[in-house]
């Protein structure tokens, strides 16, 4: 049987972003989306920030540790997606889409 190369999976998992979404809407209720950024508005150096919002575009409320958690959990979940800009994870369907206009911040 011949070994798999490092850092192929035995079987790819396709399904991992419309999961993860499941349990963030099960997670954050009444959000339908979350936004990924590496640059918290509450600090001066960048890290993983994430802002939940309803379907108005609204923010729902998170806590540090929560909003830290949350965009670690989406950027693991799809690391090849360009960090470099802010992306927004959809809830409905688990589509990760890259956000070129400014990200509103709120808490």
């Amino acid at each position: 049987m011949p070994a798999i190369p490092s850092g192929t999976l035995a079987r790819p998992d396709t399904g991992v972003g419309p999961r993860l979404a499941a349990k963030l809407a099960d997670m954050i209720p009444g959000a339908v989306a979350v936004t990924v950024v590496f640059t918290d508005p509450a600090t001066k150096w960048p890290h993983a920030y994430a802002r939940a919002s309803t379907a108005t575009d609204r923010p729902v409320r998170l806590s540090p540790a929560a909003r830290r958690v949350v965009a670690l959990w989406i950027v693991r979940a799809h690391p090849d997606a360009d960090w470099t800009l802010p992306h927004t994870l959809h809830l409905a369907d688990g589509r990760l889409t890259a956000r070129t206009d400014t990200v509103a911040r709120g808490r």
